[in-house]
């Protein structure tokens, strides 16, 4: 049975399983898959611009991936947007996301492989690959608490190998 917490904006579901295989594109249309990022701590958020919390919690995510990209994590906000990159790109330029990257899903397929039931809902996936978290609704992703539970969730990066200092 996975473990409750409360973090920062509702609560995280904690538990560790297999990801199902499945895909989305990239904002120029490339098809990717978790696979893409190995080692990598994902975030995968599903949202849409028309979701009113899902909006509200955009900045807080673009500031999350500023803040953890330097770490080998990446927030992959999955649009559910239709329109595709013409709806979602001038949607990011009007709240100002700089650091997140326009992912999408219009067809719901990554949605439906993890069985997201609403929006917004993140998927916390850990360096391995496997979901170990996962929160339905809306969260402050960058207050300290939140940050902090992300990091003990992925785990820690890979070290880098030490160079000769002869």
């Amino acid at each position: 049975m996975p473990k409750q917490g409360r973090a920062a904006g509702g609560a995280l579901r904690r538990g560790v399983q297999a990801l199902p295989e499945f895909g989305f594109t990239d904002g120029d249309g490339v098809a990717r898959r978790v696979a893409d990022f190995g080692g990598q701590g994902l975030l995968l958020n599903f949202w849409a611009t028309w979701c009113p919390p899902c909006v509200a919690e955009m900045p807080a995510l673009d500031r999350l991936q500023a803040a953890l990209k330097p770490e080998g994590f990446s927030v992959l906000a999955l649009s559910s947007d239709r329109g595709g990159r013409a709806q979602v790109a001038p949607f990011y330029a009007r709240v100002e996301l700089s650091h997140l990257g326009i992912w999408l899903d219009p067809r719901g397929a990554a949605g439906r492989a993890l069985s997201v039931r609403g929006l917004p809902t993140s998927v916390i996936v850990d360096r391995e690959g496997r979901e170990v978290a996962r929160l339905e609704g809306a969260a402050s992703w960058d207050a300290p608490d939140m940050v902090a539970a992300i990091r003990d969730l992925i785990g820690p990066a890979a070290a880098r190998p030490a160079t000769d200092r002869a």
